[in-house]
């Protein structure tokens, strides 16, 4: 969202006078509903599959965390992070999982590229790396 001339004064100045006041602002009129908008094409990816469950489990500040469900039983992990206006999308191992993780390296796309097909492209990959 560009900003024009006076909300960059604006900011500047809440800025000067409280740094971390500020950044709470920040993070909650730019990042959070970016954080949001991704939660939904994840759960949108999944949402016609009645087989899978994505449950919110240790999510917080810019960290977006997911347990995959299939069938009812926990798989795996996938965290969601935003960061610089860069999207990283990674799988994590989970306890009570009888399945084992493939290590890779997590997934970025800046955040104005990534829509449905990024997201459901990223999350099949992810379900790739699980090996029973």
């Amino acid at each position: 969202m560009p900003h024009d001339s006076f909300s960059l004064a604006c900011d500047q100045l809440s800025q000067t006078v409280d740094v971390a006041q500020f950044e709470r602002f920040r993070w909650a009129r730019d990042e959070a509903p970016k954080l949001a908008h991704l939660v939904k094409l994840a759960q949108a990816a999944v949402d016609a599959r009645e087989d899978f469950e994505l449950t919110d489990e240790g999510s917080g500040g810019s960290l977006r965390r997911f347990v995959v469900k299939v069938h009812s039983f926990r798989i795996m992990a996938i965290a969601i992070t935003l960061s610089d206006g860069n999207v990283e999308i990674q799988s994590e191992a989970i306890e009570r999982s009888r399945f084992r993780l493939q290590r890779g390296e997590p997934l970025t796309a800046p955040f104005e590229q990534v829509d449905g097909d990024w997201m459901g492209a990223s999350l099949a990959a992810l379900f790739a790396r699980i090996q029973s």
